[in-house]
């Protein structure tokens, strides 16, 4: 009995003995592990940070290969590091740093945004070439119509449309598709600068009012500005790339030819008007679509079409009703904005400086990087500068704030830079130099303007 008991006792030791060691064991491996990693990581990060990175893809395989989860910064580095190679010729890497986002996706989705790595990968892709043309528009229409609020890049943006056009000339998407898809598009580069054009009026009026901004301000107030005139090119190049396929002679027979399959078709009748009348296609295409808007739902745009109609036949008065009743009806913003840019074109040909403005301003309202609408504002106070004073000093002075104006039209749309900055230097030219100010003792002065105008303008210091 007593050596049963010895024996049991000895079991129970042998066993507690080997889980000590076991335990013991694993916690030296484990912390040998930690060590491992954090030695590899820091090797890796380090030089990745240097931007050595000659030297960091010598410790980047061993790190994600021995220790995938060590820290996200791997992946991020990696990122800049596999680019810097793509960058210099290296093809090589493209497979290496689509791997690597796949790899982030997998081990770190909750601080992945899946869109923009997506979008990532399928303009890699076509960067590097790879897949055919139809394959890689297939990969951007899958990440417009799944990750819509990703897909923002223009680079982007036009690469999913020229392929488009390259593929529509060679037959494979068909020319309604095409328009369909340009509609989308430039819908959504507008939207973005409409986003930029915001924050960029807030900073310059900031600055404006006489405050200052913070280092902070001041970066991200280039960068929109930067960015909005990267938008602004890209939308030039988008209408460029369309070029004479979206003309009259394409779009009338298009749309004659399945008027009578779509012609019940309310969102079909929308589109087609609104690309005959971008392009002003006056046939009579135009009237019958105008008027089977109205037969099956009268509407802002339908209104917007007749005041348009009235506009071709000389009928101002008529198009200034429906117009306006267009801009009553209208919810769209992009829509509304046209609506008032019509009205405010009518009142401004009629000379009606004061209510065209007017209309100009409420384009902006709605749309907020409409640079169009601050030029015609600058020339029509550059206009007016002979009956906006009582001296030719101040007189002259009115190029100042058309020239503010027309700078602001160039900071807000991308799109007119180059035409809205010329414009400004050349009033600001027409404004009174240095020596007249010096000669009128105007230095520091305000001259307000009496005339339709109003406001006033403050004379620089010398």
């Amino acid at each position: 009995m007593t050596n049963l008991y010895n024996t049991n006792t000895m079991k129970k030791n042998i066993v507690l003995l080997l889980a000590v060691f076991t335990l013991t064991i694993g916690n030296v491996f484990a912390q040998k592990t930690s060590e491992e990693c954090m030695l590899k990581g820091s090797l890796f990060t380090e030089a990745a940070k240097a931007k050595n990175y000659d030297e960091a893809i010598k410790h980047y395989g061993p790190v994600v290969a021995s220790c995938p989860t060590y820290s996200l910064a791997v992946y991020q580095y990696g990122e800049k590091m596999f680019k810097h190679f793509i960058k210099n010729g290296d093809e090589s890497k493209v497979n290496d740093l689509i791997t690597l986002y796949n790899d982030r996706l997998r081990l770190y989705p909750e601080k992945t945004d899946k869109g923009e790595v997506e979008m990532d990968i399928v303009q890699l892709k076509y960067d590097a070439g790879v897949g055919t043309k139809m394959e890689q528009y297939k990969a951007y229409e899958a990440m417009f119509n799944n990750y819509n609020e990703a897909f923002k890049s223009p680079k982007s943006l036009y690469t999913y449309f020229s392929l488009a056009v390259d593929l529509n000339k060679d037959g494979a998407v068909p020319l309604a598709n095409m328009f369909d898809l340009y509609d989308a598009v430039t819908e959504k580069l507008e939207d973005e600068e409409g986003r930029m054009a915001q924050k960029i009026i807030a900073f310059s009026d900031k600055e404006e009012a006489g405050e200052t901004l913070s280092s902070r301000d001041k970066k991200n107030y280039s960068a929109y500005e930067k960015n909005l005139g990267i938008f602004g090119k890209v939308r030039g190049s988008v209408d460029a790339k369309l070029g004479s396929i979206a003309d009259c002679t394409n779009l009338v027979p298009l749309y004659n030819k399945d008027y009578e399959a779509n012609k019940n078709d309310l969102a079909w009748v929308n589109r087609a008007l609104s690309r005959l009348n971008a392009k002003d296609c006056d046939d009579p295409l135009f009237f019958k679509l105008v008027q089977q808007l109205h037969k099956l739902k009268p509407s802002a745009k339908s209104a917007y079409y007749l005041g348009k109609l009235a506009e071709k036949d000389g009928k101002a008065s008529e198009a200034l009703r429906y117009f306006n009743e267009s801009a009553e009806l209208e919810t769209n913003p992009k829509d509304k904005a046209r609506v008032y840019y019509s009205l405010a074109e009518n009142f401004r040909k009629a000379g009606k400086l004061s209510d065209a403005r007017s209309y100009y301003n409420k384009m902006l309202e709605v749309k907020p990087n409409a640079g169009i609408a601050y030029l015609k504002i600058a020339n029509m106070y550059a206009q007016s500068a002979n009956n906006c004073g009582t001296t030719p000093f101040e007189k002259r002075a009115m190029y100042w704030k058309a020239a503010d104006l027309a700078r602001k039209a160039g900071k807000v749309d991308g799109a007119i830079a180059s035409t809205a900055n010329q414009t400004a230097a050349s009033y600001a030219g027409r404004a009174p130099s240095k020596s007249d100010i010096f000669s009128a003792n105007m230095a520091g002065k305000t001259i307000s303007f009496r005339c339709w105008v109003g406001g006033s303008v403050r004379v620089p210091n010398l």
